[in-house]
């Protein structure tokens, strides 16, 4: 049995006098991460575009993405409040501010719950209650239901949990519509199974962290082959998905082109990263980040083609 050592989550190596404060601020900032919330919006605002046939109300839509970013980063706050022991023990994460000491967690947690409780307020007293409840069921899906129980327990913990990360699809149609609608369930699904491949070429390649705090990601506790063939069979699930939008009359041409393009080059790059793990290729040829980085690519032309496709279909 190896030993692993590590710095005490929560602790740093200065006093609390000696925090600044433009430091302390950033640290808080990170507490939200902003990154992931730029991907969330991406899903939300053009779902608002669909939802309204056109250009929703501009003010909505800031008041939408202000609400959503609160609560995102009420949930990701409080992720990093429970993970703080785990963080603390793999690379990419022991910078972060719950692990470094910059943040107390006794703050931590007071931030998180106090961006839950202000982000349900905000969506239901500026935007409406339906999309304040599908806000706060997203943050408590991802705080209790993901970080709680599945995480540690199960590899397919980003397959459930990222249900979490799908709402905001919900949350957009529902700030215009105040309802939910086929399209909205079918953008809901096209996130749900693009999370798992989009989240697995990352794990695969920083595996040994998530080995070392004994988080089973399935590249943890799968070969590499298995992971692709898994990454293959949900990606071809998400692009047929995609594609029901206009089937059922809710885009056009534009949105099925860029679907079908997209999607098209998503398969080749899936497959082509199953063929190099099937080979037994390890290390930086494997090239799993390829499709990691298309992902994000991927993700974001679909719904900026939501979001044109009622101007130009």
């Amino acid at each position: 049995m190896t030993a692993v050592e590590s710095r005490p989550a929560g602790v740093l190596g200065t006093s609390p006098s000696h925090r600044p404060f433009g430091a302390r601020v950033k640290a808080f900032v990170a507490l939200t991460k902003p990154r992931i919330i730029e991907l969330l919006l991406i899903t939300t605002v053009p779902v608002m575009f669909l939802a309204a046939q056109g250009v929703p109300d501009l003010w909505l839509v800031l008041v939408t993405c202000f609400g959503g970013y609160l609560s995102a980063g009420g949930a990701n706050a409080l992720n990093m409040y429970i993970d703080r022991d785990i963080d603390a023990l793999m690379d990419r994460t022991a910078q972060r501010p719950l692990v470094t000491g910059m943040v107390s967690p006794r703050e931590g947690l007071v931030f998180g719950l106090a961006l839950a409780v202000v982000s349900t307020l905000w969506f239901g007293l500026l935007v409406n209650w339906l999309s304040a409840w599908l806000s706060l069921g997203a943050l408590l899906f991802y705080v209790i239901v993901y970080t709680m129980i599945l995480k540690r327990r199960t590899s397919q913990n980003i397959v459930w949990g990222g249900i979490a990360g799908c709402m905001p699809v919900l949350i957009g149609w529902s700030a215009v519509t105040n309802s939910m609608s086929w399209a909205a369930v079918i953008l809901f699904l096209v996130i749900f199974f693009w999370t798992p491949p989009h989240y697995w070429p990352l794990s695969m390649k920083v595996k040994d962290d998530y080995a070392r705090a004994g988080v089973p990601m399935l590249p943890v506790v799968a070969s590499n082959s298995v992971v692709a063939r898994q990454i293959v069979l949900y990606s071809w699930v998400m692009v047929a998905v995609s594609l029901l939008l206009t089937p059922l009359g809710y885009t056009g041409w534009f949105y099925t082109a860029v679907a079908l393009a997209t999607g098209g080059w998503w398969l080749w790059e899936a497959h082509a990263l199953q063929s190099r793990a099937k080979s037994g290729v390890t290390g930086g040829k494997l090239k799993e980040m390829r499709l990691f980085h298309w992902s994000i690519t991927y993700v974001s032309l679909l719904f900026v083609a939501v979001a044109v496709d009622p101007f130009v279909s």
